[in-house]
């Protein structure tokens, strides 16, 4: 089909977000911090969506030919195309600030590189704007 409809993609930041609290209560902070920037690299591109008055997420190659720009894991280029990066960076600036260092190439990261706190500090922060998008 190559497209994947808003509301599952509500459904998979949530999951990612329980994934990250899961990984967090058995002491895996790397592994908590990284999904937890995948759901909210999922939740902003629901609200793209959204925004966008769009009903479903082109999910292939093929479908984001004309929509380069948004086949990104970049958390600053999706909150701007989401239409609420002043909102949030207003009102939400030190959750952003929390998430927004993230990015896709952290998976490689040496294992140790989170600490607890941090973990912990990133899922509060991506629960917090998951609601807040």
């Amino acid at each position: 089909k190559g497209v994947i409809p808003v509301t599952e993609l509500d459904r998979i930041a949530t999951a990612r977000l329980g994934d990250g609290k899961a990984l967090l209560a058995v002491e895996r902070y790397d592994g908590a911090a990284y999904v937890c920037g995948y759901a909210v690299e999922v939740g902003l591109k629901a609200r793209i969506c959204r925004t966008l008055n769009w009903s479903d997420f082109p999910s292939t190659g093929g479908e984001f030919q004309a929509y380069r720009s948004f086949q990104t894991h970049e958390l600053d280029v999706l909150l701007r195309l989401s239409g609420q990066e002043t909102r949030i960076k207003e009102q939400h600036f030190a959750l952003w600030n929390a998430v927004a260092a993230w990015k896709a190439e952290s998976r490689y990261n040496v294992v140790g590189t989170i600490q607890k706190a941090d973990a912990e500090l990133m899922i509060n922060a991506a629960e917090q704007l998951l609601k807040a998008l």
